[in-house]
């Protein structure tokens, strides 16, 4: 089979190949897919660029946690009558040395998961972390109906999952961008105020829409650099969601928050309970059937440009998910 594949922590264009792998079997448990897009997310460009370190591993590593595809083959203990069925995929490399970034994957069955008939493959390929992040970010404490919540990036990958989850709770969306082009697609997923933070101070428009009182929550991409607007955006009692930070390091102590009886949470989707996989799993498959979810492909790529894919990511300019193109559209 085709992959993309890496043998080294690097640069995209100085560590990706293209080339033949074997074929997996799917073994006990196991189903294998036929990946037809294989999605490109944050965490995949920092693995591969050494950013987030990971376990070591002997052998090659075909990138990407996300995906999806049609199953053409199950192990034992898996019922045949999945043959031929759509799916999507989650923590395809994680802690694994096989990702989707190739014709071919064989994983767990409970990893493979059934998609509605009326989403795409593409749409598919972004559930496993942008969705799957922002539907715990939204369900993490108290229910949001009636509540405000400020979303940093609203139109990232997880942002923009999280405006829509939020909305349809009935929250009233804060959320932060850095264009009008990134402005005007927030506005169209539904939120109600949007603050462009190179021109705007964020906490002076917070205190201001919320009437000096500060948002119930505040679901943030890069701590380590709005670690501030997060404690002063938040009222007493609130809940800062982190699922993000470009450091380690930050210089608030926990009884800044400890003041103000507020609350911080960590997320990485990764390692989920398995009720709240489940739960998210059975949110998204409503949201999806009942055709009220938007997923915006930002960018597709071949295989054969994965390095191009990479890059994009890295650059921060897309709007939404960026996708590799595995099989071919006359095939699927």
């Amino acid at each position: 089979m085709r992959a993309a594949f890496y043998n080294r922590l690097g640069a995209a264009r100085t560590v990706l190949e293209i080339g033949d792998r074997e074929i997996p079997t799917p073994g006990p448990g196991e189903v294998r897919v036929r990946v037809v897009a294989s999605g490109v997310n944050p965490s995949d460009v920092k693995s591969r660029a050494g950013i987030v370190l990971r376990p070591s591993f002997s052998e090659p590593i075909i990138p990407h946690s996300d995906g999806a595809g049609i199953i053409d083959e199950v192990g034992e203990g898996v019922s045949r009558q999945r043959i031929g069925e759509r799916v999507w995929i989650w923590n395809a490399q994680w802690k694994r040395v096989n990702g989707t970034c190739a014709e071919f994957i064989a994983l767990p069955s409970q990893q493979a998961v059934k998609l509605p008939d009326n989403t795409s493959f593409e749409a598919g390929a972004c559930l496993g972390i942008p969705a799957t992040t922002a539907h715990r970010a939204v369900h993490i404490g108290p229910p949001m109906e009636g509540q405000s919540v400020l979303i940093s990036g609203g139109a990232g990958a997880v942002g923009a999952y999280a405006v829509q989850f939020a909305k349809a709770m009935r929250a009233t969306v804060i959320t932060t961008v850095s264009s009008p082009e990134k402005a005007a697609y927030v506005r169209k997923l539904g939120a109600d105020h949007i603050i462009d933070y190179r021109t705007e101070d964020v906490v002076e428009r917070v205190r201001e829409i919320t009437a000096g009182a500060g948002v119930h929550r505040v679901i943030e991409v890069d701590y380590a650099a709005n670690f501030e607007i997060v404690r002063r955006s938040l009222r007493s009692h609130g809940v800062a969601v982190v699922y993000g930070s470009r450091s380690d390091e930050s210089p608030i102590s926990i009884m800044a928050y400890s003041r103000k009886n507020q609350t911080v949470h960590g997320i990485l989707c990764y390692e989920l309970l398995d009720g709240d996989r489940r739960s998210a799993i059975e949110d998204l498959t409503t949201a999806m059937e009942g055709g009220v979810l938007t997923h915006t492909i930002a960018a597709r790529f071949p295989l054969e440009l994965v390095a191009d894919a990479h890059e994009a990511v890295e650059c921060g300019r897309v709007i939404g998910n960026v996708v590799i193109d595995i099989a071919h559209p006359s095939t699927r």
